[in-house]
């Protein structure tokens, strides 16, 4: 019930502020009401920025259900430090921090600081990662941090190095909307960034004469704006792209004055190409293409200088990611299609803060400010600027390799912030089997339900979104301020604030003593620009200094900003510089002047010779695994699955497959699958159980599953379990797209759902423990607005009145058995309230009618059911309640069934569906569904008119 405040009292205050969105790389604004009274601030709504540069005012749906995950259950509150008995205590921050200060300290002493790791994430801000690397490479002296960013964007970053000698992204999102043929290469943009998806097919809507050809294995959502679908074998971009580049040159569209003026290394880049048959025709069978097709996309890119190439993980998560990029690269410097407006290489980051990271020396082999241990003088630069004693002699440890080096007991500490690598990483279980043996593991984390947590000696509580103060930089390189808005649950603290705690107790006051994350913003700031000398030009161009090293990354003048201008910055693209009134001006898009980084300033095509994916396919594993993110979730869900809606779209892990393959394998839609994988010894990797998806736009012998279910959320729901530890040798990117596996049907014997209220198990050992008990068990945990949803599967036959019993916390109210067909229908009260439904069938196959899920919720937040309402619980629905099915508009709850009765009813548009049902007029993410169901709905009348005829 709501009080009023008496009408004398102080009403809450309400004001705005702007902050940006957590998610992934387009970096969207974000518009914030606050309301604040004496006791607290809350935010009351939220909102697209529309001054925001990156959207304009559009947030897709994760974006705009940001608000609903900021609850403070399930939040880490309070340090903890594990007992001898293995238990992890609640301690004050002076404990954890003494603790971690003087393990560091003795380490450092008998081992040296190289037996001291951190393993970062995308998602700390800036100022986090600046602090963490100083801390780490500066003071304790240690090469090997690294971060959640080498499994997404490192294969980038080093194919711009080798093009453009330095880490630097060409193109802003303006070129999108400037472009005459716009390429997705390995970008499913429509799921994964979805606010740049909408500003390209308005774009296209805008410009009729632009073109959009999208290259992926599999029919997406992206495809929806496509003029041209390239479905071309996995593993292949790099002999398309050689193609392209040979097929250029023997049609004479090369720009040749650019190449002499501007580049080195064509006439070996097109030997390389050269080495294999550049006829279409064998391009085609090696992709596995339409020759015709395939010439149309060479036609278009050959013919048209304004082309944009977007790529992103499906060419980077690659043993050989890092030549994908670069023959994507070299396509556009052969062609003079860079630094124009609209056109250039265009890599979108997967993480709101991988770029920011990138600019402060995340990855192993960086230093600070856009500087590596390759570049002569870079180390003695940093030292000096630092101040530091210990700055390393060379790169550390890659992400694998670290975990690698931590299971031969090599390193003997490590501090994980912001990221899951007992989910994430390939080959999870030796991960995780490292980790159990690291003799010191700290966790800074916001959200209990990490596995990672289950390894950590030391947890620290970490602020997350809305309450971290900072700032990110998003793939256009824009960097914006991720503001503070509410305080932090507990105690939970900055994680900048907790790494320079721990330095401060190492001895290094004076280099950790920051006031605030507007100094350490100042201070990276002045660095970018220490010993930063402008971009030679060919012509009479002078060496450099010595003590001077030349680098495009340089926000200098942002470091004069005092605490209020850093609070109000706007948005801005690097490199930054004064204007002649000394206005702040940003950078739309670089090599305009095609001047690089280089020594000679000229870029560099790569000779690039194309591989194939390093998992092996075989008898045991004949299938090709393509693993990925989906529209809805964000990596490991930790928060995502704390909204209810997010949880709907795609509420189970499942496999996508081809009609043949699952034919082959009698599996059908809907039913429970089996994979798993082989390592080199012939034993099984992993065990990932999951609903079959089948679908017309899966290759035929490969298979899709997404990433991000974890043990929290699901039985056997890892894919990197499945995944091979192979990496691309110059990134050391993992392999995470070109899996080997076999899928077969699980062997169940009953399904159920089971729906509890909130709190009826107490946490995830309650949950565990009670299905350990059902045989074979495949559960998934779907959390929803006024319950928690089960879906479950098994074999035997549980005695499910005493299981109920033990572990629901009440015997049930309500039940029924159907001993014909070996089902029950369950119910269990307490003073009238519904506590727990559950509903068994028997057989593998998931039951066609399933229980109206919104409207149990609705039981369950009832304080009293009607005699109807309890009269229906058996059923699972009220009498005459339609299914909907599964869920597509996340914003509005409109189900498939629900869409498809509406386009048989005479709703044959996306239009006139949203008139109708409201679905796809808010975020636009369901927009490429919804006009496939149309489709679909046409498809079938046209085949049953043909039938009938």
């Amino acid at each position: 019930m709501q009080v009023r405040n008496p009408p004398d009292a102080p009403q809450p205050a309400r004001c705005r502020a702007t902050t940006t969105c957590p998610y992934c790389g387009v970096g969207c604004g974000v518009a914030v009401e606050l309301e604040q009274d004496q006791d607290s601030v809350r935010i009351v709504s939220l909102s697209g920025d529309v001054a925001h540069p990156a959207n304009h005012g559009r947030l897709c749906v994760k974006g705009s259900a940001l608000a609903e995950t900021l609850s403070a259950d399930g939040r880490l509150t309070m340090p903890q430090v594990r007992d001898e008995a293995g238990v992890l205590r609640e301690v004050s921050w002076e404990t954890a921090l003494d603790l971690i200060a003087a393990r560091f300290g003795d380490l450092s002493r008998t081992h040296g600081g190289e037996s001291i790791a951190a393993y970062l994430s995308g998602q700390l801000l800036t100022e986090d990662y600046y602090v963490a690397n100083k801390l780490f490479k500066g003071f304790i002296g240690t090469p090997h941090l690294d971060t959640n960013s080498r499994l997404c964007m490192a294969s980038a970053v080093v194919a711009h190095k080798r093009a453009f000698g330095a880490d630097a992204v060409p193109c802003s999102y303006e070129d999108l909307e400037r472009a005459e043929l716009v390429v997705l290469v390995g970008s499913n943009l429509a799921w994964n960034h979805p606010v740049l998806f909408q500003r390209l097919k308005q774009a296209r809507i805008d410009n009729p004469l632009l073109r959009i050809v999208v290259i992926d294995p599999r029919v997406t959502d992206s495809c929806e704006i496509a003029d041209l679908y390239l479905g071309l074998r996995p593993g292949s971009d790099a002999r398309l792209f050689n193609g392209l580049l040979a097929y250029m040159a023997d049609r004479g569209r090369l720009d040749r004055l650019y190449l002499k003026a501007h580049t080195q290394g064509f006439d070996a880049a097109l030997k390389a190409a050269r080495r294999e048959d550049c006829s279409l025709a064998a391009i085609a069978r090696d992709c596995d293409v339409d020759v015709e097709r395939l010439e149309t996309f060479y036609y278009w890119f050959a013919t048209q200088l304004h082309v944009v190439t977007l790529f992103s993980q499906g060419v980077n998560q690659s043993t050989s990611g890092t030549d994908k990029g670069n023959a994507i690269i070299n396509c556009h410097l052969a062609g003079g299609k860079l630094g124009l407006p609209g056109a250039g290489p265009f890599s979108i980051t997967g993480q709101p803060n991988a770029m920011g990271g990138r600019e402060v020396g995340g990855l192993a082999n960086q230093l600070a400010a856009h500087m590596d241990y390759e570049t002569p003088g870079a180390r003695e630069l940093v030292g000096e600027f630092w101040n530091a004693p210990n700055i390393p002699q060379g790169p550390g440890h890659k992400a694998v390799e670290l975990f690698a080096a931590i299971e031969r007991g090599e390193i003997q500490a490590l501090w994980i912030m912001a990221t899951n690598p007992a989910v994430s990483l390939p080959d999870s279980t030796r991960v995780r089997a490292a980790l159990a043996a690291c003799p010191l593991v700290i966790v800074s984390e916001c959200m209990a339900d990490s596995d990672t947590l289950a390894y950590a000696d030391v947890v620290l509580p970490a602020s997350s979104w809305s309450e971290k103060d900072g700032t990110v930089t998003n793939s256009e390189r824009c960097i914006s301020r991720q503001r503070g808005l509410l305080a932090p649950p507990g105690e939970a603290r900055h994680d900048w604030w907790q790494l320079a705690e721990v330095g401060k107790r190492m001895g290094y006051q004076a280099a950790f003593g920051y006031s605030g994350p507007h100094a350490i913003f100042r201070e990276h700031a002045r660095l970018s620009g220490f010993r930063n000398v402008a971009p030679r030009h060919k012509a009479g161009s002078k060496p450099l200094a010595a003590s001077s090293i030349r680098r495009l990354f340089n926000i200098a003048p942002l470091a004069e900003l005092d605490r209020e201008g850093y609070d109000a910055l706007r948005p801005i693209q690097w490199p930054v510089r004064r204007g002649e009134k000394g206005e702040l001006i940003g950078t739309l898009r670089l090599f305009e002047d095609a001047t690089f980084n280089t020594p000679n300033s000229r870029a560099r095509l790569v000779p690039v010779t194309p591989q194939l994916p390093h998992q092996a396919l075989s008898d045991a594993t004949p299938l090709r695994l393509n693993t990925g993110r989906i529209r809805d979730q964000w990596h490991t869900m930790t928060r995502t699955a704390r909204s209810a809606r997010l949880m709907n779209h795609r509420a189970e892990p499942f496999v996508e497959l081809h009609p043949q393959d699952a034919a082959a394998r009698g599996l059908q839609d809907g039913a429970l699958a089996q994979l798993a994988g082989r390592d080199e010894q012939g034993s099984v990797r992993g065990d990932y159980r999951a609903r079959v998806r089948i679908s017309h736009g899966q290759r035929q012998g490969e298979v899709f599953i997404p990433m991000h279910w974890n043990d929290h959320f699901a039985s056997h729901g890892r894919a990197g379990a499945l995944l091979a530890d192979l990496v691309d040798p110059f990134s050391g990117q993992p392999e995470s797209k070109h899996g080997a596996v076999d899928v077969m049907p699980l062997p169940c014997e009953w399904q159920a759902t089971l729906l509890i209220a909130p709190g009826v198990w107490g946490g995830h050992e309650d949950l565990a423990g009670a299905m350990t008990e059902l045989e074979g068990c495949y559960w998934a945990r779907i959390p929803q607005a006024t319950l928690v949803r089960y879906q479950l599967a098994g074999e035997g036959q549980p005695d499910w009145a005493l299981w109920c019993e033990r572990h629901l916390s009440v015997q049930a109210g309500l039940w029924a058995q159907d001993v014909a067909q070996g089902g029950i229908s369950a119910a269990g009260f307490r003073e009238g309230r519904l506590i727990w439904w559950l509903k068994v069938t028997a057989g593998a196959a998931r039951s066609d009618r399933q229980p109206n899920i919104a409207w149990l919720g609705e039981c369950f937040a009832s304080d009293q059911l009607s005699a109807l309402e309890r009269r229906s619980l058996l059923a699972g629905r009220l009498s005459g309640q339609a299914d909907v099915g599964t869920m597509v508009c996340a914003c509005h709850q409109v189900g498939e069934l629900t869409i498809r009765q509406a386009i048989q009813s005479g709703d044959r548009c996306v239009e006139a569906l949203g008139a109708r049902l409201a679905c796809g007029t808010r975020c636009g993410s369901c927009l490429p569904e919804l006009k496939r169901l149309v489709e679909e709905e046409r498809s079938d009348e046209r085949t049953d008119s043909l039938e009938m005829a």
